[in-house]
């Protein structure tokens, strides 16, 4: 069964929260390229508070993995805002990025089970029939960890403390830059807009050096994680930065395709492991054939991704260093 479809029936618990219900207005608050970045950040507040929003319905229905992934994506952008510098929005910071973890976690466990079981289902679809029911056999394991991952959301979506967060979302956003004409810390918006890549972009270009020729696992996907919110940072000062900025961001993205297609092939062979060493006495030749043919496919996956990644991050440093130049 198509992790799609494997939904639990659960009540919504609440009618849907609209931006209005939150205090926000009608349309998406906006910024131009030439507002300091504590305006950017609130209209990226404002505009991701509504995505999150948009894609809760569609998460708490569960027949769309778009829902979930949304939702996360959306996340990880106001997480992003938050951080940037000039943000601007002193204490309430803090606390708004802990609540953003918490949902966060709760999100995660959903989708990442959910590019799991997508992905393993594809590595199988040129198998034969019976060694496509096999791994079926082998994802039941999975599937079970989906459901009761997928309670644990629900049971946050209905909680007075995701209504709180969404509250705090929409004061932060409604807040008042604090602003001096278009200057901030005596620069001009533009320039500061694009000093919110410079640290981003220090930290990726310092753990991408310290990695050796055979990287550890984990280093690789601590690496995703720093392009992650360069890119995020890129989007963010989007508008003053044109298209050396929008090439940034392409290059970022291809850096992070790449590394999480590595990290999803680490994770895909634990997975299986973990499954199959699960399944114990009741463990069946078919099934650990098939599981044998699906490590096989991951290694072969985590070794192509090992070959090219310093290629993207080679790009990633000519895009950033002649945007930072310029």
């Amino acid at each position: 069964m198509p992790a799609s479809t494997e939904t639990d029936h659960a009540g919504p618990g609440r009618a849907p929260v609209r931006p209005v219900d939150l205090g926000l207005n009608a349309e998406a608050r906006t910024a131009a390229a030439d507002d300091p970045p504590a305006v950017h950040v609130r209209a990226k507040i404002d505009e991701q508070l509504r995505a999150l929003l948009e894609h809760e319905a569609v998460a708490r229905v569960g027949e769309d993995p778009e829902g979930v992934h949304q939702m996360r994506v959306a996340v990880r952008r106001i997480r992003a805002a938050l951080k940037a510098d000039g943000a601007g929005l002193g204490p309430a910071a803090t606390e708004l990025q802990t609540e953003l973890r918490w949902l966060g976690s709760m999100l995660g466990a959903v989708r990442d089970i959910d590019v799991q079981l997508e992905h393993l289902r594809g590595q199988a679809a040129e198998f034969e029939p019976d060694e496509r029911a096999a791994v079926e056999r082998l994802l039941l394991g999975l599937r079970a960890d989906r459901r009761r991952a997928r309670q644990r959301m629900l049971g946050a979506l209905r909680s007075r403390r995701y209504t709180a967060l969404l509250e705090g979302l929409a004061a932060a956003a409604r807040t008042p830059a604090p602003l001096d004409g278009n200057v901030v810390v005596g620069k001009p918006a533009i320039a500061s807009l694009l000093e919110l890549i410079k640290r981003p972009y220090r930290k990726l270009s310092r753990a991408a050096a310290a990695l050796g020729a055979d990287p550890a696992d984990d280093d690789l996907h601590a690496l995703r994680i720093y392009s992650k919110r360069l890119r995020y940072a890129a989007e963010l000062a989007a508008p003053a930065g044109g298209k050396p900025v929008r090439r940034l961001i392409r290059a970022t993205r291809q850096m992070q395709d790449v590394l999480g297609d590595h990290q999803d092939a680490v994770v895909a062979e634990q997975q299986v492991r973990r499954l199959l060493a699960e399944l114990g006495d009741v463990l069946d030749a078919d099934v650990a054939f098939a599981a044998g043919r699906l490590v096989e496919r991951e290694r072969a996956r985590r070794a192509d991704c090992r070959s090219r990644w310093r290629t993207t991050v080679a790009e990633v440093d000519a895009r950033a260093m002649e945007l930072l130049a310029g």
